[in-house]
């Protein structure tokens, strides 16, 4: 069963903290993939992960939805 976080992510929804710069988010080209890479981007800093990483690390950084510098608030 996917959890509020996975299916928000599957959704193009942008996690973030704007305080430290930190965003976890699922590029529009990997929506609909049955094993998408999402995107960890942390200061001037960009890391592809796979979405059980991404979850993880937007649990333990505590980020929550936010609009992102360039992208808004979707990824789509």
């Amino acid at each position: 069963m996917a959890t509020m976080t996975e299916a928000q992510l599957r959704s193009g929804v942008i996690f973030g903290d704007i305080e430290t710069s930190e965003y976890v988010y699922m590029p529009a080209s990997e929506l609909g993939v049955d094993h998408p890479i999402c995107v960890y981007e942390y200061g001037d800093k960009r890391e592809d992960m796979d979405l059980n990483e991404a979850i993880r690390t937007i649990r333990l950084r505590s980020l929550r939805p936010a609009s992102h510098p360039r992208l808004g608030k979707s990824s789509c």
